[in-house]
Order: structure tokens, then sequence, then C-alpha cells
């Protein structure tokens, strides 16, 4: 029997999905998966920010086109980049254990505060720029995309004086590199960093009870929440926001912010609930937020487009 892995090709992407075969393959030792790699738009677009060229959605779109048309079996993403919206007839059936949802800070000065005025710090991401922009006004914040490696090396080579990556990836990669960790005080995380999702199609319950085998519900139930919190506030990659739900002592807590594109009106809340109220939980949160001052924001930021 072979199974169809339908996977971006960047050496983050193949690393993750590696693992997801290498964790079936421990209860299915029989089955033969074949990766199947697919170019999507975001990877075709490496010199705009993803602000620019339309956002979520960017690296997963031709993958679930390819699911649809049956060229795959299942497809894995990194749960950040999945949209709110599920196409139909598709679903995320499977969210295995989380990895860190952290950022990094990797520079050779120690905290962000250390830094000299007018530093230049690499980032693409609207959220990690407003959180910066919050911590320091002085700094300059530079467009960075590309894999790890690239951003790396551009770092290495004092393109900047620091940059900003999900921990996730460098663990995933397995890249030994001094870093400090930035705490959600600090930056929060964007919704579903660290995760992954694995998508079939809706009809397939043979897969879908196959993948429940290296399913976490507590990872799933934490993704709800912050899902929930982007899809109330309907924010997309042009939008600065970021929410991280945990589980402590069998009780849900989440952090969100939403703020402007220079961190001048930043907004961040918390809010905690029961683990049956998932849903509820990550929508009362963005209303919060938005009756706070986001709902101003959203409309300028959209009026402006």
């Amino acid at each position: 029997m072979v199974i169809k892995v339908g996977t971006r090709g960047s050496k983050l992407a193949l690393a993750q999905t590696d693992w997801v075969i290498s964790q079936l393959k421990s209860f299915f030792p029989k089955i033969n998966f074949e990766k199947i790699i697919i170019k999507t738009t975001g990877d075709k677009i490496l010199d705009s920010p993803l602000s620019k060229i339309g956002g979520k959605g960017l690296f997963v779109k031709e993958i679930e086109e390819a699911l649809l048309r049956g060229e795959i079996d299942f497809a894995i993403h990194s749960m950040k980049d999945v949209p709110s919206l599920i196409p139909e007839g598709l679903e995320i059936a499977c969210i295995p254990q989380r990895e860190s949802p952290f950022d990094v800070w990797i520079s050779n000065y120690k905290d962000i505060l250390e830094l000299p005025s007018y530093s230049k710090i690499g980032t693409s991401s609207l959220r990690r720029l407003s959180q910066l922009k919050k911590l320091r006004k002085d700094l300059e914040i530079l467009p960075l995309r590309g894999n790890v490696d690239t951003r790396l090396r551009k770092w290495k080579e004092g393109q900047f004086d620091g940059i900003i990556l999900a921990e996730a990836g460098l663990k995933r990669l397995g890249i030994e590199i001094s870093y400090k960790r930035l705490t959600i005080e600090e930056m929060v995380p964007a919704v579903g960093q660290g995760a992954l999702g694995i998508e079939i199609r809706k009809d397939d319950k043979k897969l879908k009870e196959m993948l429940s085998k290296i399913h976490s519900e507590t990872t799933a139930i934490c993704i709800k929440v912050e899902r929930t919190f982007l899809k109330t506030l309907e924010g997309g990659c042009q939008v600065p926001i970021g929410a991280y739900c945990w589980i402590e002592n069998s009780k849900l807590f989440v952090i969100g912010f939403i703020s402007d594109l220079e961190g001048e009106r930043f907004y961040k809340l918390r809010d905690e609930g029961s683990i049956s109220e998932a849903e509820k939980l990550g929508e009362r949160l963005a209303k919060k937020l938005l009756k706070a001052g986001g709902e101003e924001i959203l409309k300028e930021i959209y009026k402006r487009e």
C-alpha cells in the first residue's frame, strides 16, 4: 500500500513531513509513504513581504488543489500558514503534538533592549514588527524572507544586527545556534505556531482513523482557541495579530494582541476558561480586543488597501 503525502519542498517542510511519516511508520510499518513535492505561490515569490502578496493561503492553496484532485492522499502544513476557512470537501484531520510555539532572538547582543539605536533587525512578519516597535521605536526593521538557512546566513554576513525566528523551525531542522527564547510578554507567537496540521479529504474515513494514532487532543484544543480568535478578528497577514493558548491545571489560558502597523496603538489581553469552551474562549478574547480598539485598526488597515 502506498500513501502519497503532499508537502512543500523547503528543507523545513521536508523535515516536518519526514517526522510525520516516521511517527506513522511506528504504527503502520508495512505502509509505504511517497512524498509529493508541490511548489506554492509563497515559495515562488521571495522578494516581497507576505502581507503584500496575499498573506494566508500562499503556502497551502496549490497543495489543497492537488488533494481535491486526488493527486495526493494527505497534506502536511504548518498550522500558522492555514487560513481560517478550509475548502469544501477537506478537513484538518490530525494535529500532532506541538513543537515550541515561541519566537527566538538571534544576535550578538543578548537582549533587544541592549541594541544600539538604529540597529537593523530582519523580519517580514508584521506581527513581529509591531511588537518590536512596541519594545523599541528606534530600531530599523528590514524585510527578511527565505528559508531558515538563508535568514541565518544573512545575519552571519552582517546584513542585520539581529533576527527573529520560530524556535520550532530550528528544533525540527536540528540547527544548533545560540539564541534567546522570547517570552510571550516580549513576543506573542503567531496563531498555530509550532503546530502541524494534516489535511485530508473529508470522505477518507480510513485515513482519518490512521492519523488518529498521532493526533494530540490537547494541542488541537489550544489551536482551536487560537484559530477561533483569528477567525473572529477576520485578520490575515496584513494585520499585526498574535495569540497563544496553553493548558494549565486542566484549564485554558490564552493571550492575544492586535496592533496598528507601527505598534503605536497596541492592545494585548488575556483570558481563561474551561477546556469545554475552547471556541467560546477564542471568540470572547477577540471581541474584547475589538472593543478595546482593534475594530478601528482593522477598518483603517483594510480601507487603506
